[in-house]
């Protein structure tokens, strides 16, 4: 069997390719390779509950309209990187057996935050002020079966945001292009869902099971994983009893019980790092989050309440099983549809860094990828003690 480089298995590994895929791309047709790299493929999916992802949204008392989301991995560093995609650019989707999908030229210029490489927008707006974003959605939904045949109209999963975001400058747009094209998967057992969100405040969540796509208002303004989404806001009638302050005193046997400390009246929301957890918890920290007055003022306001969706990584491994990352929370961003802005903080730095959507001449500007992070290591401003 030819060896396969440590370089070229580590990329592999990263990838959220097909095991197909991966072996027409990197491997030249050798059974024993396409046999090393499925086993070590097989192996990264089992751990792929490592992905989460937790969203949500809010408008300022501008107008303003915010969305914002985090993005976990917990297996290692995720290669991040925002991308720059222009007007007239060329694109071509992705399939289980090469780079040879759906052909589609950008209609609108888009900026996105793409993972393993530029193609795959986790997270995005273009020039219009739609703006999409993708989320791991295992076990629960299932696209069309890949057929060759089709390959001209074929999307991969995980270039859906960034068609939708070249093509189209509202949701209604989406809602009726989408029938256009055979979403399929490039991994069997990775499956996503989408929110997509335009500057009215509207928002909606597209998932897909057995192949027939669903769009859900999603007047809750949050989103995480599994299970669907009917399911997650079915889940919330469980936790009625919450509410924002102190419980009250109560009455006992003739004895008086009364809260031991604040906060009381959250006593019980789920604190774990599990999808449904997570959407509870958002779901009550976003619908009691006081309206800021501006945009940049709700930017800020998503990027603490998200500061309680970071998932240490010590906790989603057996002990003598953890990768040297800072955390599985990757990075969290948070886009100002109105304003047309994007904004995000890594686990390597938490300084928040913004791209400014008008400040980019979409007819000129090369299509492109930079790391998130130049260099990963966490900036400290040193306090000079005045004498």
């Amino acid at each position: 069997m030819r060896e396969v480089s440590a370089t070229k298995i580590t990329h592999i590994l990263l990838s959220l390719y097909s095991i197909e895929f991966l072996a027409n791309k990197y491997i030249n047709n050798d059974e024993d390779d396409k046999e090393l790299i499925a086993r070590d493929c097989c192996r990264m999916w089992q751990h792929f509950q490592a992905v989460a992802c937790t969203g949500i949204s809010l408008t300022s008392r501008d107008g303003s309209y915010v969305q914002a989301r985090t993005i976990e991995w917990a297996r290692g560093v995720l290669q991040s990187e925002y991308v720059i995609i222009p007007r007239g650019q060329q694109l071509t989707s992705f399939t289980p057996t090469g780079v040879n999908g759906l052909t589609f030229t950008a209609k609108y210029g888009v900026v996105g935050l793409a993972v393993v490489q530029k193609e795959f927008i986790a997270e995005g707006i273009n020039e219009a002020g739609l703006s999409a974003g993708l989320f791991f959605f295992p076990h629960y939904g299932g696209y069309e079966t890949y057929d060759a045949a089709q390959n001209q109209r074929t999307l991969a999963d995980l270039q859906v945001t960034e068609w939708l975001l070249s093509q189209f400058s509202t949701i209604d747009e989406v809602k009726a292009a989408l029938s256009s094209v055979r979403v399929v998967g490039l991994e069997k057992t990775a499956v996503v869902h989408w929110r997509i969100g335009e500057p009215s405040g509207r928002q909606v969540v597209l998932e897909i099971v057995g192949g027939v796509p669903h769009f859900y208002e999603n007047e809750v303004g949050v989103l995480t994983n599994a299970p669907g989404f009917e399911w997650q806001l079915t889940n919330l009638n469980n936790y009625a009893n919450l509410h924002p302050g102190d419980a009250s005193m109560q009455k006992l046997s003739g004895i008086t019980l009364q809260p031991t400390g604040g906060n009381s009246g959250f006593l019980g929301i789920p604190g774990d790092a599990t999808p449904p957890s997570r959407f509870v918890r958002a779901a009550f920290y976003r619908g009691t989050a006081p309206q800021r007055a501006t945009g940049f003022d709700t930017v800020q306001q998503c990027f603490h309440l998200l500061n309680n969706f970071d998932i240490p990584i010590g906790i989603e491994h057996s002990q003598g099983d953890i990768p040297d990352i800072p955390s599985a929370t990757q990075w969290t961003s948070a886009i100002d549809l109105t304003n047309r802005k994007v904004y995000y903080k890594t686990a390597y730095n938490n300084s928040i860094r913004c791209i400014d959507l008008k400040a980019i001449d979409f007819s000129k500007v090369k299509y492109q990828s930079q790391p998130l992070d130049k260099i990963q290591e966490q900036p400290v401003e040193m306090v000079k003690i005045p004498r």
